[in-house]
């Protein structure tokens, strides 16, 4: 993968790859998500927050991804990468399969790849400020834009003690969690988001596509 950054450009190859879920700072919230998608069949996670194994190789930078059907959405999540002795902090979609969520969140996360900006920031830049960093998305609908998600990185748990629960070693990822979706969690195939940094008026962008493959059973 290769990255923009205030030092230049950083190319590596993540060997491991973490999805941090459940990270909600509002602890009553989370607990009254867990119980609304139980409800509909997903399973309750074993532990709060809860730190998803996945596949390094899911992360891409391209364009275009590919997905089973048409039930998959993504979701901005803050990004953080290990390299070299160094924090960068990025942003990344958790692209998700909903309808192998109600068998496993894990399985439903593995199934898919993760997109990722090529632009990263040395986390100890921001890391004073994290909380009012701003994470935004939009989905295609109708032809449109929509806005998809907005809040800031305040309502997700501290960075740096996700970082510390997920013991991250040198040369691995992470996505760290994301936002409600506004008006709920539904499939698109054009998906925008953003990271941006109202201090400095740094933004990260990134879009993409996913084209939607046939089951065939």
């Amino acid at each position: 993968m290769q990255f923009k950054t205030p030092e230049g450009a950083l190319e590596c190859a993540p060997v491991k790859l973490v999805v941090a879920g459940w990270t909600g700072r509002d602890r009553a919230a989370v607990d009254h998500h867990i119980e609304e998608l139980a409800a509909i069949g997903v399973p309750a996670p074993s532990s709060v927050p809860l730190y998803y194994q996945c596949s390094a190789a899911l992360l891409t930078q391209e364009p275009q991804i590919q997905a089973l059907a048409e039930g998959s959405s993504g979701e901005a999540e803050p990004f953080i990468l290990k390299s070299d002795g160094k924090v960068w902090l990025g942003l990344a979609s958790d692209h998700t399969d909903r309808s192998l969520e109600t068998y496993s969140v894990a399985h439903s996360k593995q199934i898919c790849a993760k997109p990722v900006a090529d632009t990263l920031w040395l986390f100890d830049d921001v890391k004073d400020r994290l909380d009012q960093l701003e994470l935004r998305s939009w989905i295609r609908e109708n032809g449109d834009w929509v806005a998809y998600q907005d809040g800031m990185l305040a309502s997700i748990l501290p960075l740096a003690d996700l970082m510390a629960g997920a013991d991250l070693p040198d040369n691995a990822a992470m996505l760290c969690g994301t936002l409600p979706a506004i008006g709920g969690v539904r499939p698109a195939t054009d998906f925008r988001m953003q990271l941006h940094d109202p201090a400095t008026g740094n933004t990260i962008e990134w879009s993409y596509t996913t084209e939607c493959l046939a089951v065939v059973a």
